[in-house]
């Protein structure tokens, strides 16, 4: 069982109080404007751009990728690819059995699709460390409990490396294993971390554009280069390669703001993005 480590801090340490919070970023002005109704969906969607600051910055933003989750359907599996901030663990680390626990309930491991991606990959490492204390894997748990109850199930995997070779790797891995499968591949990322508003929107468009495009070598080059601080652009990118492996064939922004239009004025910005691709 991997136990929550940043309830009550990123979001809220009980179940009653985490499900009004989840209300509250549904509702908020930068919000949706409406709580979701899960149905059965056509399941175009394939892949999902999330942030994973705390809900009192991100919720709202999150919450648009969520709000189409609902719409799209369940899915059996979801991967969440997710970076290293915490700095512990092999540099691609995967979960292949076990639960993770949030406020909301337990979510089961998903272990023959986990131990197939790491077939796939001589760079990924089961590898529970890497796992314990990061939060930008987490903190997609509970809008995902909130649509689907425990109906679904997780791979979880920590990137700390990110160049272009290891997402590629990465991303073909996760690509080859779901095919055939009913999968979404969330990757957790916020985008340019404290600069101005002015900065953040210029930087974070540039690196939006080559999500939008389907570009996941663009997007590495594009932040290498710009120098954007976005912290999950290898997440980003091998998403976008598994999810074009999978048929995907546009992607869409549903909502972008920084902390200081969701939490108000504040002279150093972190800049949020949800993005759907689809088939």
């Amino acid at each position: 069982m991997r136990p929550p480590q940043v309830a009550g801090q990123f979001y809220a340490g009980n179940r009653s109080a985490l499900l009004e919070q989840i209300k509250w970023c549904y509702t908020h002005p930068y919000g949706p404007g409406k709580l979701p109704q899960t149905q059965a969906g056509p399941r175009r969607l394939v892949g999902l751009v999330s942030p994973h600051a705390g809900y009192m910055y991100s919720g709202p933003v999150a919450a648009y990728g969520f709000f189409r989750m609902a719409q799209d359907g369940r899915p059996s599996s979801i991967v969440i690819l997710g970076p290293n901030h915490i700095g512990s663990g092999s540099g691609v680390a995967v979960m292949t059995h076990g639960k993770w626990r949030t406020p909301l309930g337990v979510v089961e491991v998903d272990k023959p699709l986990s131990e197939a991606i790491k077939r796939g990959s001589d760079i990924i490492d089961v590898d529970e460390v890497a796992h314990a204390h990061e939060h930008s894997l987490e903190v997609q748990l509970p809008f995902l409990q909130h649509l689907f109850g425990d109906e679904f199930k997780i791979v979880p995997i920590c990137m700390m490396l990110q160049d272009l070779r290891t997402s590629k790797e990465v991303g073909e891995a996760v690509g080859d294993a779901s095919i055939g499968k009913d999968v979404v591949i969330i990757a957790s990322t916020d985008f340019t971390h404290y600069e101005s508003q002015r900065s953040a929107v210029m930087k974070d468009r540039m690196a939006i554009d080559k999500i939008l495009a389907l570009d996941p070598d663009g997007l590495v080059q594009t932040v290498e280069e710009e120098a954007i601080t976005m912290c999950g652009y290898g997440p980003v990118s091998a998403m976008l390669q598994a999810a074009k492996k999978l048929g995907a064939k546009k992607a869409e922004l549903l909502k972008y703001a920084t902390s200081g239009e969701t939490a108000g004025p504040m002279p150093q910005v972190v800049g949020y993005g949800s993005v759907a691709v689809s088939r």
